[in-house]
């Protein structure tokens, strides 16, 4: 007698499956995601044999596949370009996630109006499942972006956006978003695992049958991932996030994947009254113009992708906490975790009793920095504030710093160096063995602790040039 089937569980947020119901997920951690799905039946037993068919497709010399379907095609954005590896490539699916409200919608408005306009590319269609065409126009009518070939649909049913596509045979397709469409053709809600994961790999298909260019909308979760099954983010051939703080004009839009060019390239935006400008060239925009050089700050320059950036760090430390509280530490745009182990470092190697004082340190501008590279700078940051003394307007910082208060090596100095000297720099300190290519106009020293490091700033100053 055969065996009744079971029904299994599916996790809403992550696809793992169990064949029971749990509170928590085993697969992601999250309470109250697991759905029942449709029975599981299980095989019979014995290996599986498939009957090998002349494929359609028959393998070439590679000498002979042509490359030139995977060339990239610019978008006329400049830094959505850059992120992608110099444009979309025709039958290429990018997946675009960000927090809501951060402007994605909008910079997507932008890319399908510089689309339609140019020669050659074909129609751009929006297929918008969040808002109606008219809010859309409304928005278009803000930016600027009206063409005849900017096409608007307004739907939530996968079977009417292949409909669309079949009658106007666009070169571009955005889908705002993948969650909120849905087709009968599977069991689920809309945005949930069954129906996000059926709906992309039909649009994929779609796209990669037509040479169609997709971007598809993703949602993110409370803690920044993309919304959905894992498989989504493998499915397609790209994977970007449209990042910014919403009291802030700045946007960063940095890859995470890319089957077409580099998966660590960053590009910047400002949002402003008339849309999501490119911003080719962020280098001032993350220090502050002061008249004279204040205590507890101290630049250093990092590296977003492969694009160095200068950034400032400020630090203040205020009085000791009463016996037996906790002193204060918030940080804005650093990483809490490093912030705390240089001001150990300082407390145990360099004589500066800083661990049971308050600090408050942070960026400039908004710009979250997390790479160790920084580490150094919020050490001359906080130690300048202690003393009351500034570090030199024209120093830059760039090091590691390493528990037993030695300053380690990190990637990319020169171009580091090279970006500083263009903005106006005259010194930087940086790790011993980093030194040897000084940019023309500029004087590197190599400091091989944080004490010797803090002689260098402290000279600098007292010289002043």
């Amino acid at each position: 007698m055969a065996k009744p089937a079971r029904s299994a569980w599916q996790c809403s947020a992550c696809g793992h499956t169990v064949s029971k119901w749990v509170g928590r997920c085993p697969g992601c951690g999250e309470w109250g995601t697991m759905s029942e799905t449709a029975p599981v039946v299980a095989a019979k037993g014995g290996p599986i044999r498939t009957t090998p068919r002349v494929s359609v497709n028959p393998a070439l010399s590679i000498t002979n596949v042509p490359a030139e379907p995977a060339r990239h095609r610019p978008t006329g954005v400049g830094e959505f370009d850059r992120v992608l590896g110099g444009g979309l490539v025709p039958g290429g699916v990018v997946l675009l996630a960000g927090e809501p409200g951060v402007g994605k919608s909008t910079l997507l408005l932008e890319v399908a109006h510089k689309w339609a306009a140019a020669p050659g590319g074909g129609p751009a269609l929006i297929a918008t499942g969040e808002e109606s065409a008219s809010q859309v126009r409304m928005r278009a009518d803000r930016l600027g972006a009206l063409h005849p070939d900017l096409m608007l649909a307004a739907e939530t049913d996968l079977a009417a956006v292949l409909g669309h596509i079949d009658d106007i045979k666009p070169g571009l397709l955005i889908l705002d978003s993948v969650q909120t469409i849905s087709t009968t053709e599977v069991e689920g809600v809309p945005g949930g695992v069954t129906q996000v994961r059926a709906v992309a790999a039909q649009l994929i298909a779609v796209a990669k049958a037509r040479g169609m260019a997709t971007v598809l909308v993703g949602h993110v979760t409370k803690e920044g991932t993309i919304a959905g099954p894992r498989v989504l983010e493998h499915l397609v051939d790209t994977v970007a996030h449209f990042e910014g703080d919403r009291h802030s004009a700045l946007r960063l839009l940095r890859g995470v994947k890319n089957r077409f060019g580099p998966a660590d390239e960053v590009g910047c935006f400002e949002m402003t009254e008339t849309g999501v400008v490119s911003l080719p060239d962020p280098g001032g925009l993350f220090l502050t113009e002061i008249a004279e050089p204040v205590p507890g700050t101290c630049v250093t320059v990092t590296m977003e992708g492969r694009r160095a950036m200068l950034v400032e760090v400020q630090a203040l430390v205020g009085g000791s906490a009463k016996e037996g509280v906790v002193p204060r530490r918030t940080v804005s745009g650093l990483d809490g975790a490093r912030l705390n182990m240089v001001l150990a470092v300082l407390h145990r190697r360099s004589g500066k009793k800083v661990l049971d004082r308050e600090v408050y340190a942070a960026t400039v501008g908004g710009m979250r920095v997390t790479e160790p590279a920084a580490d150094l700078a919020v050490a001359l940051a906080v130690s300048s504030s202690v003393s009351e003394a500034p570090v030199s307007a024209d120093i830059v910082a760039i090091g590691e710093v390493g528990l037993t208060g030695e300053i380690r090596r990190v990637t990319a100095v020169p171009r580091r160096l090279a970006e500083a000297a263009r903005l106006g720099f005259k010194h930087a300190i940086v790790p011993r063995g980093c030194g040897n290519e000084a940019p023309k106009g500029m004087t590197v020293s190599e400091a091989g602790s944080v004490d010797e490091a803090l002689r260098l700033s402290a000279m600098r100053w007292a010289g002043r040039g």
